[in-house]
């Protein structure tokens, strides 16, 4: 499939099977994640893998939504503020934009193997940054549930047509 036809795919899931996701298909995933590129190449993520019950667990706490505790598998994209490269002009650190690059090229890489996503941004940061341990430098900056969709029809929403969203001076 090319690219176009990738992105039209991917789509936010909120219904999941209890169908386990392979370690080969996380492996791949994080490999895509781990070649997204970043500003000065400074690379200020990591990735936290959920999949044991007892971190499950510990993690639904921070975003209780019903189809939420239905993935198998989350992947927490944490930023390191203190590595991120930071625009000298204005000091706007981009720890977040590079850790919202790699987000979506984990989104990219579970649709290509078949599995959904739902990228999840609006969950207890404070509660998360305990549950996992995580340092006062490193924030997570969003949750990736995966698994297989348990509704195979998707409805494409709306978008903006290219006039609405592109300015050609």
């Amino acid at each position: 499939m090319d690219f176009l036809e990738l992105t039209k795919k991917r789509y936010s899931v909120r219904s999941y099977t209890s169908q386990e996701v392979e370690k080969e298909k996380s492996d791949y995933i994080l490999e895509c994640a781990r070649y997204a590129p970043s500003a000065v190449n400074k690379q200020p993520w990591q990735f936290i893998v959920i999949q044991s019950e007892l971190q499950k667990k510990k993690l639904q706490k921070v975003y209780p939504a019903k189809w939420f505790v239905e993935a198998p598998l989350y992947i927490i994209v944490c930023a390191n503020d203190s590595v991120a490269w930071t625009r000298q002009y204005d000091n706007k650190n981009h720890a977040d934009i590079d850790a919202a690059i790699t987000t979506e090229h984990i989104c990219l890489a579970a649709t290509e193997q078949g599995l959904g996503t739902c990228w999840v941004c609006n969950f207890d940061i404070d509660e998360c940054k305990h549950s996992l341990g995580l340092s006062a430098n490193i924030h997570p900056v969003a949750i990736i549930p995966i698994g297989y969709p348990a509704d195979s029809k998707h409805n494409p929403t709306a978008r903006k047509s290219i006039d609405e969203i592109v300015t050609i001076l």
